[in-house]
């Protein structure tokens, strides 16, 4: 189960998968690393308008999305740009390449490394949580981020590095943080990503 905090901007879409076997024992099609290129034939167009009120979104809290702490669907396009967007893992591939072409930031979580009860909401603190094996922190004060048992550990700038995804994973949690007139972008963009996720073997479900 997902709470969900009411929030005037937020069109949330969320979605688990169960894949056919760990991600240790996966590796990415050519398929879907054809994807992670600006100029691959998608469903989805990024757009100037839902750039802007994704921003509106992250600010609506308080928070700052510029900077090192733009929504992670801006990093992704320059990485792109850069010819730096590389393959990491399936599911972190299919993330991507969603979030690069429909410009909607998403958040990816192993399931069983995050502790219920879930809960999606602004936080209210001024907290931070480590986001690389390198140890690096970001403050998230302000901003809409998926809570556990243990504080906020995933978010639409930067996921925490205790629930992501690993050679082990077997179950994940995609969060879609899609805003309010844009519900279409976000219904298309659940499809499709859950159409990608599919195609590699895995079952996924609405939450």
């Amino acid at each position: 189960m997902l709470g969900i905090d009411p929030h005037p901007l937020l069109d949330l879409g969320a979605f688990a998968t169960e894949l056919p076997s760990t991600l240790g024992e996966m590796c990415s099609p050519d398929w879907l690393l054809a994807l992670l290129r600006l100029d691959a034939a998608a469903p989805l167009v990024r757009d100037e308008a839902v750039r802007q009120s994704v921003r509106d979104l992250f600010r609506h809290g308080g928070y700052k999305p510029t900077g090192r702490g733009k929504p992670a669907s801006e990093y992704l396009v320059r990485a792109a740009q850069e010819d730096a967007l590389n393959s990491i893992n399936p599911v972190v591939d299919v993330c991507n390449a969603v979030s690069l072409h429909s410009g909607l930031p998403i958040s990816l979580v192993d399931s069983d490394a995050a502790r219920p009860p879930l809960r999606v909401g602004i936080v209210t603190d001024d907290v931070g949580y480590v986001f690389n094996a390198s140890g690096q922190e970001i403050r998230v004060g302000g901003l809409l981020c998926l809570h556990d048992a243990l504080g906020p550990c995933a978010n639409g700038v930067k996921d925490s590095e205790r629930t992501k995804t690993g050679p082990s994973t077997r179950r994940t949690l995609s969060l879609v943080w899609g805003v309010r007139g844009h519900q279409e972008r976000t219904a298309r963009t659940v499809a499709w990503y859950r159409a990608l996720l599919e195609k590699l073997g895995g079952r996924t479900s609405p939450l």
